[in-house]
């Protein structure tokens, strides 16, 4: 079961939490707060879904160091970061550093429910991306080293006639272990290998010196 999509909201200003929360929760939104970085991350894990909108100048942890924290810790969540304005130079560098945005306060409600959705919109499209890969993975691991070595042979062009003879093996014995191959990857044509294996950026061996 997928993690649930939350709004992660950390700033160790109360007002500032509870005005995030009643923003976010009336547009629908499920949210968690946190005052303190290192809460979060005890709460957070790679599976987690949604996005961080954290203020950058915090005790403990600040919005920089729990960035580069999640980062180390595999955690791609899309990051919000509020800052004041005398904060925007280390804001930039967040920038820099992979959040999508930043706001100095106080901040246009609209224009950060407009950030949240388009945050959210990119880690489902990374979630997305990441379970393709899961599933391409999986898929890829039920072959034997010789299905694979006859597949990849298919998807650069090759015959069956010349698969056999650089494996040293008959065509039927070609032509069993593709079907096979095709079978176990769920695949029913040539282009839709190229692709596949296109996707996994495996670059087919073909077998030459």
């Amino acid at each position: 079961m997928s993690a649930p999509v939350r709004v992660f909201i950390i700033d160790d200003d109360d007002a500032v939490r509870s005005s995030l929360r009643m923003l976010l929760e009336s547009a629908g939104f499920e949210v968690a707060d946190y005052a303190h970085a290192v809460e979060f991350l005890d709460h957070c894990s790679p599976a987690s879904r949604g996005c961080v909108i954290s203020d950058l100048q915090m005790p403990g942890l600040d919005g920089l160091q729990l960035q580069a924290s999640l980062d180390r810790r595999g955690v791609g969540l899309p990051m919000i970061m509020l800052t004041g304005h005398a904060d925007v130079p280390a804001a930039v560098q967040s920038l820099k550093a992979g959040a999508i945005d930043f706001l100095e306060k106080p901040f246009d409600p609209e224009q950060l429910l407009a950030l949240v959705r388009m945050a959210l919109e990119l880690d489902a499209r990374r979630h997305q991306a990441s379970a393709q890969a899961a599933r391409r993975a999986r898929l890829l691991a039920r072959l034997t080293a010789r299905e694979r070595e006859v597949i990849e042979r298919v998807a650069l062009g090759h015959s069956n006639k010349a698969v056999a003879a650089d494996l040293g093996i008959s065509e039927r014995t070609v032509e069993l272990h593709r079907a096979r191959g095709m079978q176990k990857l769920e695949l029913r044509s040539v282009a839709a290998l190229v692709h596949f294996l296109d996707s996994t950026n495996i670059v087919p061996d073909s077998g030459a010196d």
